[in-house]
């Protein structure tokens, strides 16, 4: 069955799922009510029923009944959240089919870099990118974690091997991943910085870690209790005693309180996102994956002294809901009885000496299993698509039927071969015919193969390469700079750039654009030679035709290539087929006739 059928078939089944679950919450709350009533007519009527312990028994009957129902009723809410997020996990995945997904709210814009040597050229984040398409992930961890993956792509073929095993393990494992994504959206955390978080669990509090002042703290509460059963039960004391030492505990607790209440905040304001870490971790311990790599991730979730990350993070979840209690006016009696603030911090200092460190790694996990599984839903929704094999041979990219990832269902695929003396690609075209997407296309599958996911192409063998664009650069008015000086210092990056990177991969799309035709003709030529001379590999596209002579001059180390357009019923078509040789067609006298220019 293929996987569109799979995700209508799960709304269907969660749909009747959640109206079953609405139904037992009226139902529960329809008791609730009538079970209130029964206590208020019980107690009013209490005289009747005859002696205070027939009317306490009853009393307490119903109360516990009604303890019962919110209990209940609490569940089913969380049920029915849970259900709810699980519907739009599979109407997302049925909208990322059907080419919806630019309706999706996290477009990744937040990451944009317009410096970056190829990502905002090639649509990597913001509206109608990359990362809109594919992110599942819901995390603060997971979103950077994924934005790292496509702005910084993997440059050795074994970590790339081991990745692509296991993003094909997580693509048969639907519901490992739909369970992530449904944790994840339990909460709204991506404005937040968990590295207060992480920081908050290096720090240390020495004072809370002395054996002396743990002693002081643990035993001045007992002290003080006992003290008032011998004063005020047994009348063996003075009542002045107990009451001196609960002055003494409240003048403790006012010591050093606004860094206390700080300590406290630092973790507090994380509660749900711990719960939801612990879930996803726990979730992570359940599985017995075979890929390597995967195996790694789940092998290290334990601390120092062998507790799972998800043992640790539930107790920091108990401690945190014991902070919780401090906001309550009527918990400030047992706060200063039992030294409730100190008896938190010790234990808070027990956590972080026992997990505070590797708090970080464990949230890195979490960020990579979401990133890993963005890729594998991808897999998963395409099967057709191709694992690419990363080749050590330089200078190769080979791919069959290759095609634009995002444009869903409606590529159009082509063919690509450069290896041996063929170094680059120039592609001639006219307007709308296809020169961009096509640079695009072969960028973002470049992007993909070295994260370990699978391409948009029937197969595809490619080297490693650093990828390098030159393709959408603007004015920048602020610091002076024209869209041609701009242009000129994005290629001096490029031409710099095997002195720091391995072999580079670049696309330049319609080259030195910014300048007039005479210098743009004689300086592109120069540009292209130097690149071929210095061993790069690329793709280049041009209007200027006579760039053609290239192919000839370079000994068919260039190539010529181009798409073309035809005419039916009076009107421009485009096949967007990618053809050997230079262009023969144009269409710009065309295409300003259409908007009225005669």
């Amino acid at each position: 069955m293929d996987s569109m059928k799979i995700y209508k078939r799960r709304v269907r089944y969660y749909g009747r799922l959640l109206d079953k679950v609405s139904k037992n919450m009226n139902v529960i709350s329809l008791l609730r009510l009538v079970t209130a009533g029964a206590l208020i007519v019980t107690l009013i009527f209490a005289s009747s029923l005859g002696g205070q312990l027939i009317t306490g028994s009853i009393s307490l009957l119903w109360m516990l009944l009604f303890s019962y129902l919110v209990i209940r009723h609490r569940k089913l809410r969380e049920a029915h959240k849970y259900i709810s997020i699980l519907i739009d996990v599979n109407v997302d995945s049925i909208k990322r089919l059907e080419g919806r997904w630019t309706e999706f709210k996290d477009s990744g814009e937040d990451f944009i870099d317009e410096k970056h040597k190829f990502s905002y050229d090639l649509d990597i984040f913001g509206q109608g990118s990359l990362f809109q398409w594919i992110n599942s992930a819901n995390t603060y961890m997971g979103r950077v974690r994924l934005s790292n993956i496509l702005k910084q792509p993997y440059k050795d073929k074994e970590t790339i091997i081991k990745r692509q095993e296991a993003i094909s393990e997580l693509s048969t494992k639907r519901w490992l991943r739909h369970k992530l994504q449904v944790e994840g959206r339990m909460l709204d955390e991506k404005s937040v910085n968990i590295e207060a978080l992480i920081n908050w669990a290096k720090t240390k509090q020495p004072l809370y870690c002395r054996v002396f002042m743990i002693g002081i703290f643990r035993v001045l509460p007992i002290i003080t209790i006992s003290t008032f059963l011998l004063a005020f039960v047994a009348h063996i004391i003075i009542e002045g005693i107990p009451l001196l030492l609960i002055i003494f505990q409240f003048m403790l607790l006012t010591i050093n309180l606004k860094k206390r209440n700080w300590e406290f905040t630092q973790v507090y304001k994380y509660k749900k996102s711990i719960k939801v870490y612990k879930r996803i971790l726990g979730n992570l311990e359940k599985v017995n994956f075979r890929s390597r790599y995967l195996r790694e991730l789940s092998d290290g979730l334990f601390n120092n002294k062998g507790l799972s990350a998800p043992q640790q993070l539930k107790r920091l979840e108990i401690l945190v809901g014991r902070i919780e209690n401090r906001n309550n006016m009527i918990f400030l009696l047992i706060n200063v009885i039992f030294l409730w603030d100190y008896q938190c911090l010790i234990e808070l200092e027990r956590w972080k000496r026992e997990s505070g460190l590797i708090l970080e790694e464990w949230l890195q996990k979490i960020g990579e299993i979401e990133a890993l599984s963005s890729f594998g839903t991808i897999a998963y929704d395409y099967p057709n698509w191709t694992m690419p094999q990363i080749t050590e041979k330089p200078s190769l990219l080979q791919a069959k039927e290759i095609g634009h990832p995002l444009l869903t269902n409606r590529q159009v695929c082509n063919d690509v071969n450069i290896q041996d003396s063929l170094q680059i690609l120039l592609i001639t075209g006219s307007n709308m015919s296809g020169k961009s997407t096509f640079l695009r296309t072969i960028g973002i599958n470049l992007v993909l193969a070295y994260a370990g996911a699978p391409v948009c192409a029937r197969s595809m063998i490619c080297s490693l390469f650093s990828i390098h664009t030159c393709m959408r650069i603007s004015d920048n008015l602020e610091k002076g700079i024209s869209s041609f000086y701009g242009e000129l210092l994005r290629i001096k990056e490029i031409v710099k750039a095997t002195e720091e990177d391995i072999q580079v991969f670049f696309i330049l799309d319609e080259i030195l654009k910014g300048t007039n035709s005479y210098d743009r003709h004689i300086g592109a030529k120069k540009l292209v030679k130097q690149l071929q001379g210095k061993g790069y590999i690329g793709l280049v596209s041009t209007h200027d035709l006579e760039l053609g002579v290239l192919e000839r001059e370079s000994k068919n180390t260039i190539k010529n290539y181009h798409f073309q357009e035809y005419y039916k019923d009076n009107e421009i078509r485009f096949d967007y087929q990618l053809r050997e040789g230079i262009s023969t067609t144009r269409n710009a006298l065309y295409l300003m006739k259409m908007i009225g220019i005669d």
